[in-house]
């Protein structure tokens, strides 16, 4: 029987180290960013910092990367006493968490099959979620009323469902902004790349503007549109969360109130660590 992410939400303060009284370290390795995050014991935040995945960087060159990371927010990293990492990028997985334990000596938690989450998985793809979902699902859940639709904005855009009894149903998988107005403009002659801002008007007058029309008022729409289905499909109005890099850019846009928290995958990797320690 293939591991998976438990649901069982007890017993979570057992075995729990004596370190927990002091810094975690929270990273997320997405496709294009790597963000990171150091919590006090309390859950406050102390800093919030992002690097460029570079599937090709060493534990060395990671090592080195987060030594600048943590010298430029004057942080101390012998003060780590736990850390935790979900992934989508395989190859960056390992590189990582031995650069971590490197530094501090600490060895990485690593979201995944086994990790306890307190959320029931009903999705058919229950080994197959991806731990950046689980990490904002266990935030969303904890942080706001349910039902809950949590949208994630990054190289792809996520928009998944929790019901009222804190069970994870399901969701969608769009291409991110960036990633679909980069491959149209790689694959026509005539369309550039552009910034992802909002132009003044939906109807716009010429090529760029054009386009930033669809991707912030499009992107806005396919957003307001998915929404409804979801809550029809549900039965009841939810609360929304958006998070992601293209969030803050693309939310306010949107006509169905949609609350943006930037901090929450962070947020739900202390969580999971906490309930797995």
């Amino acid at each position: 029987m293939p591991a998976s992410y438990y649901n069982d939400d007890n017993n979570d303060s057992k075995n729990r180290k004596q370190g927990d009284t002091a810094m975690i370290l929270t990273i997320d390795i997405g496709n294009t960013a790597i963000t990171m995050g150091l919590f006090t014991p309390e859950g406050r935040l102390q800093f919030r910092g992002s690097l460029k995945t570079d599937k090709n960087k060493t534990r060395d060159q990671i090592a080195i990367d987060l030594l600048d990371m943590f010298h430029l927010y004057r942080s101390d990293l012998q003060g780590i006493t736990g850390a935790v990492i979900s992934s989508v990028v395989p190859p960056m997985t390992s590189a990582m968490a031995g650069a971590v334990e490197q530094l501090s000596g600490v060895r990485p938690m690593i979201v995944g099959p086994g990790v306890k989450t307190g959320m029931n998985i009903l999705a058919e793809i229950h080994n197959q979620l991806g731990a950046d979902i689980v990490a904002s699902s266990v935030a969303a859940i904890q942080k706001y009323p349910q039902p809950i639709i949590v949208i994630d904005m990054g190289t792809a855009t996520t928009i998944v469902a929790i019901d009222r009894s804190r069970a994870y149903i399901g969701g969608a998988i769009i291409p991110g902004v960036n990633l679909s107005y980069g491959a149209l403009a790689a694959g026509t002659s005539l369309l550039p790349s552009i910034s992802i801002t909002a132009p003044k008007k939906v109807i716009a007058t010429n090529t760029v503007d054009s386009m930033r029309s669809g991707a912030v008022y499009g992107t806005a729409a396919m957003l307001d549109g998915m929404i409804e289905r979801m809550e029809a499909e549900l039965g009841e109005k939810c609360t929304v969360v958006a998070t992601g890099g293209l969030a803050s850019s693309i939310i306010p846009y949107c006509r169905r109130e949609i609350i943006c928290d930037d901090d929450l995958l962070l947020k739900g990797l202390w969580i999971l660590y906490k309930k797995n320690k």
